[in-house]
């Protein structure tokens, strides 16, 4: 039995969940009109096609925004707490919501530059994309 909460997949998301087993961030981008939309969509919100790809990217971006929680939001995450909440804009464009490791919290700040790691989760077949100071 796993001792995190394990995220939702479907159909749609596994292309993402994939890579990040892979040691990989995916996003999609419409072959239409080149946007990139985050989370994963099955219609491009810019253009409405379902002319949607999934390709790699970089990994590297900046935190856009971010808050640090002192009381954990479910008994799972007690151990993890104070546990940084950051939403990252990706150099790419897209902003995914994450969390911020091997850093104090108190040395986070919006405009700071990350890049991913991949955490697995206890024994389940999900690693989940979490960001680090570059």
């Amino acid at each position: 039995m796993s001792t995190r909460l394990i995220p939702p997949t479907s159909e749609l998301t596994e292309p993402y969940w994939a890579a990040a087993r892979s040691g990989e961030l995916k996003i999609q981008q419409c072959q239409s009109c080149g946007a990139r939309p985050f989370p994963p969509r099955k219609h491009c919100p810019e253009c409405g096609r379902a002319a949607l790809d999934w390709q790699k990217v970089s990994g590297r971006g900046t935190v856009y925004s971010f808050t640090v929680s002192h009381r954990p939001p479910h008994p799972v995450f007690a151990d993890q707490c104070p546990m940084a909440i950051a939403v990252i804009e990706l150099d790419e464009g897209p902003r995914m919501m994450s969390n911020i490791v091997d850093c104090a919290p108190s040395e986070i700040a919006v405009g700071m530059p990350v890049e991913v790691r991949f955490e697995p989760i206890d024994d389940a077949d999900i690693v989940l994309p979490v960001f680090a100071p570059v």
